[in-house]
C-alpha cells in the first residue's frame, strides 16, 4: 500500500511537467487548417498524382487517333540484261526503273470519329480521377476529423485530470483535519489512476490520427511537430434533401463518366459503321528506260495512275457494328445503376446528418449543463458530509461520460457531414 501510495504521489508531481513540455510541443508546431491538408494532399499524394498520368496518356492517344495513313513508296527494277557490246560486258544495261507511292483514302470522316471517340475517353479518364480524388478525400477527411476528435478528447482529460488533483488535494486536508478516513483517501487517490490512464490512451489516439493524415499527405513531418486545428462543433442547418440530391446530380464525377460513356459508345457504333465503308488506295508510278542496246537509243518514260477499291462483300464490319450497338444500351443501363447509387448515398448520409444532430441537440441545450450541475452539487455536498463516498465517485464518471459522449458524437457528426460532401461530390457542409 505505501508503495502504491508513493506511485501515485510520483504521477502527481511529474503530471504537470509532463503536460506542460506537450503544450509547448504542441504549440511549437504549424497547425494546418482543412483547407491547408487538402492542398498539401492533392500536392503530394502519390497515388492522385499516378492517376493524373492516366489523363495526359489519354491525351497522348488523341495525336495517334489523328494521324492520317502514311502513304507508301515502292520501287520496281525489272527487264535486267547482262549483254556484251563490243566484247566489253555491261550489267544492267536497258533495266527498267519504276518508282510509285500508294496512299489509302479515308472516307466517311473515320479520323474525325477516332479523334471524337479519343477526346471522348480523355473526358471520361478526367471524370474517373476527379472520382477517385472525391474518394480519397473522404478518407482524408475522416482523419481530419479523427485528428480534432482525439485532440478534443486529449483537452478533456487533461481538464479532468487537473480537477481530480485538485479534488485529491482537498481530500488529503480533510484527512488530515479528520473529516474522512484512510480508506475513503487511499480509494480517491486510486481513482486517479484511470484518469491518467485515460489522458494516455488519449494521447496514443492522437499520435495515430496524425499517422494516418500524414500518410496521407505523404508527408514526413515528424508527428511531434505536425497539428490540425478546425472548428469541432455541429451546425443544425440543412437544407432539404431534394436540393442535395440536385447538386449531387450535376456535381458526382462517377455520374458524369457513365453518361461520358455513353456518348463515346454512340461515337464508336459511327466509327464501326464508318469502318464498314470503301477506302480506296490510289497511285502513281513512273518508268524510265534507258533503252542503250537499242541501234538508237532513246530514253523511255512513262507516267501511270492505279486505283485499288477492295470489294467489301463478305467482310463489312458487321461484328463491330453490332458490338458498338450492344455497347451503347450497357453504358445506358450502367448510367441508370450508377443514378441510383447516387441517390441511395445522398439519402443515407443525409439521415445520418440529421440523425446527429437530433442527438447533439439536447446535448448542447441540456444534457452537458446537467452533468456539469450534478458534478459540482455531488462534489460539494460530500466535501460537507452530504453525499457518500460512492455518489461522489459516481457522479465524477457519469460527468466524464457525458463529456465523451459529447465529444465523440460531434466526431461522428462531421464525418458524416463529409460523407454528404462525398456523397454529393463536393463541399455542401464545410469545416
Amino acid at each position: 500500500m505505501q508503495t502504491l501510495k508513493l506511485l501515485l504521489r510520483m504521477l502527481c508531481r511529474c503530471a504537470p511537467a509532463g503536460l506542460a513540455l506537450a503544450c509547448a510541443v504542441q504549440s511549437a508546431a504549424q497547425a494546418l487548417t482543412w483547407d491547408q491538408v487538402k492542398a498539401r494532399f492533392e500536392a503530394s499524394n502519390p497515388a492522385l498524382r499516378a492517376d493524373a498520368d492516366n489523363i495526359d496518356e489519354a491525351r497522348s492517344e488523341e495525336i495517334t487517333a489523328y494521324l492520317r495513313p502514311n502513304p507508301q513508296f515502292t520501287t520496281t527494277v525489272d527487264g535486267t540484261e547482262i549483254a556484251p557490246n563490243d566484247g566489253y560486258w555491261q550489267p544492267l544495261t536497258g533495266t527498267f526503273v519504276e518508282p510509285g507511292i500508294n496512299y489509302l483514302h479515308e472516307r466517311d470522316h473515320k479520323r474525325e470519329l477516332r479523334l471524337t471517340s479519343a477526346q471522348e475517353g480523355t473526358r471520361i479518364t478526367e471524370s474517373e480521377h476527379e472520382d477517385l480524388k472525391r474518394n480519397l478525400q473522404f478518407a482524408l477527411h475522416t482523419a481530419f476529423v479523427q485528428t480534432l476528435e482525439a485532440k478534443a478528447v486529449v483537452h478533456m482529460a487533461q481538464d479532468d485530470l487537473s480537477y481530480y488533483d485538485h479534488i485529491i488535494a482537498i481530500s488529503r486536508d480533510r484527512f488530515k483535519a479528520g473529516d474522512i478516513g484512510q480508506v475513503d483517501l487511499d480509494r480517491i487517490e486510486l481513482q486517479r489512476v484511470q484518469y491518467e490512464a485515460e489522458l494516455q490512451t488519449a494521447i496514443v489516439n492522437l499520435r495515430t490520427a496524425k499517422i494516418q493524415l500524414l500518410q496521407l499527405m505523404n508527408d514526413r513531418t515528424p508527428v511531434a511537430q505536425f497539428d490540425v486545428t478546425g472548428a469541432f462543433d455541429f451546425s443544425d442547418t440543412l437544407q432539404p434533401l431534394s436540393a442535395y440530391r440536385q447538386i449531387a446530380l450535376a456535381n458526382r464525377p462517377d455520374l458524369q463518366a457513365a453518361l461520358e460513356t455513353i456518348q463515346q459508345s454512340k461515337t464508336n457504333h459511327k466509327l464501326a459503321v464508318a469502318n464498314g465503308s470503301t477506302d480506296p488506295t490510289v497511285g502513281a508510278w513512273y518508268t524510265w528506260n534507258p533503252s542503250v542496246n537499242n541501234p538508237h537509243p532513246i530514253d523511255m518514260s512513262t507516267v501511270g495512275f492505279n486505283v485499288s477499291v477492295p470489294l467489301r462483300i463478305f467482310d463489312r464490319n458487321q461484328g463491330e457494328k453490332q458490338r458498338t450497338q450492344i455497347d451503347i444500351d450497357r453504358s445506358l443501363q450502367v448510367s441508370e445503376a450508377v443514378r441510383a447509387q447516387v441517390f441511395s448515398d445522398v439519402d443515407t448520409a443525409y439521415a445520418e446528418v440529421e440523425s446527429n444532430i437530433d442527438l447533439l441537440k439536447p446535448y448542447k441545450a441540456q444534457y452537458n449543463a446537467q452533468a456539469l450541475r450534478v458534478r459540482d452539487t455531488v462534489s460539494y455536498a460530500y466535501f460537507h458530509g452530504g453525499a457518500s463516498l460512492m455518489d461522489f465517485l459516481n457522479a465524477q464518471s457519469d460527468y466524464r461520460q457525458v463529456q465523451l459522449a459529447y465529444v465523440q458524437l460531434i466526431g461522428a457528426y462531421l464525418t458524416a457531414a463529409g460523407q454528404l460532401n462525398l456523397a454529393v461530390g463536393r463541399e455542401v457542409i464545410k469545416e
